[in-house]
């Protein structure tokens, strides 16, 4: 990324900007920190904004720092939550931190960061200094979170501990000291307190920098909850056919925020959709510049060819997994067992969005059997199978 655009590409807000534009202009090395609660195990498009900026700093030859929440995500950030977030043990989140890194990886070279546990000085804070973390808060700044207020208006009650969450995650920014930190959109509240406590603690003056959100395939905010998430590890065929089923609406977004094309490239893509261009041409070119970053040119290249063949030509894919089943066998639970489909609520919920096919017939029946034939599972999946 341009040096130049680290605080306009994929960017959201900067708080406050005049700050940012001295300490970027100032020639100095920077202390940049973002901080993750592993809260779960994949990592999909949406993570990868903030990653890709920590990335571009430390490119830039700045300063950075990777904090784990190994303390904080056992209390559950209450950012962009309508009820209070199920806490985790320690054991849990450096488990989930282990498989977090090796995704992570696909972006950032660990070597080159420095990368710590906030439970290093969390824990240590006694009642004393956890009450003068909270004096420099009030009751009412905390009440006009979104979050906060939406769920007080809906009578859903908020723990004590999720107003705590804010001031343990700004106190990161006490013991780092740091000119910048970065994060999602939905934490703009959360590193605020850390420039808050920063001031307060007589810390360096930092400012907070949020990346752009990006929608998942239905338009919505990307969540497993809604089945609408491209992951970094998605096989190469399913993450170029995801990205071409992505609203026409979101390609630039994308490109700006997922990809290494030039902002030049991106201006003018939207000039020439502006005025009548194909979006497929620039969609493809998208899916291509995205598979390539998480598994090389060539296999994109292959991806590409499939969904050509497959979709546009109306082809079987040239590979599929193949599965002998015993006769009798459920359909369903086939699907389920070779964990082609996660769950049997999943593929109930499937058969009723017409979403599974036997040699082009729409399944309708959940309890139908299993026959020799190819099905096909939502838009991408294919699997032959056997009787034996």
């Amino acid at each position: 990324m341009n040096p130049s655009e680290l605080l306009t590409r994929a960017v959201s807000e900067v708080v406050p900007r005049d700050l940012a534009e001295k300490k970027i202009t100032s020639g100095q090395k920077l202390r940049v920190y973002l901080g993750i609660d592993p809260t779960g195990a994949k990592l999909h498009l949406g993570h990868s904004v903030p990653l890709r900026k920590l990335k571009a700093f430390q490119d830039a030859g700045h300063h950075v720092i990777f904090v784990i929440g190994s303390f904080t995500a056992m209390i559950g950030d209450p950012s962009g939550r309508d009820s209070q977030r199920e806490p985790l043990t320690r054991e849990q989140v450096m488990k989930n931190f282990e498989t977090y890194k090796q995704q992570a990886l696909l972006i950032l070279d660990f070597k080159k960061i420095e990368v710590r546990e906030n439970g290093e000085w969390l824990k240590k804070l006694n009642g004393k200094e956890i009450l003068g973390l909270a004096s420099h808060f009030t009751v009412q700044q905390m009440e006009q979170r979104d979050m906060f207020k939406k769920r007080m208006g809906e009578g859903n009650p908020i723990g004590i501990h999720e107003f705590l969450y804010p001031l343990f995650v700004g106190y990161d920014s006490v013991i780092l000291d740091v000119d910048c930190e970065l994060g999602g959109n939905d934490q703009l509240f959360n590193m605020l307190a850390g420039r808050t406590l920063q001031k307060a603690y007589g810390k360096r003056d930092k400012f907070v920098l949020t990346t752009k959100l990006v929608e998942g395939t239905d338009g919505r905010k990307m969540s497993k909850t809604y089945d609408n998430c491209i992951y970094l590890t998605d096989e190469p065929n399913d993450m170029y056919g995801k990205l071409l089923s992505i609203s026409d609406n979101l390609i630039t977004t994308y490109m700006e925020c997922c990809t290494d094309l030039p902002m030049e490239d991106i201006t003018a893509a939207e000039k020439a959709m502006n005025h009548g261009s194909n979006p497929k041409d620039f969609k493809m070119r998208l899916a291509r510049e995205i598979v390539t970053l998480y598994h090389g040119a060539k296999t994109a290249e292959h991806a590409e060819e499939e969904f050509q063949r497959v979709f546009s030509k109306k082809e079987l894919p040239e590979e599929m997994m193949e599965i002998k089943v015993k006769k009798g066998s459920l359909l369903i639970d086939v699907l389920v067992e070779h964990k082609i489909i996660s769950s049997k609520s999943d593929a109930r919920r499937l058969i009723a969005q017409k979403g599974i096919h036997v040699n082009d017939h729409v399944v309708s029946d959940p309890n139908q059997t299993a026959e020799e034939a190819i099905v096909k599972v939502g838009k991408r999946r294919f699997v032959s199978v056997t009787i034996r």
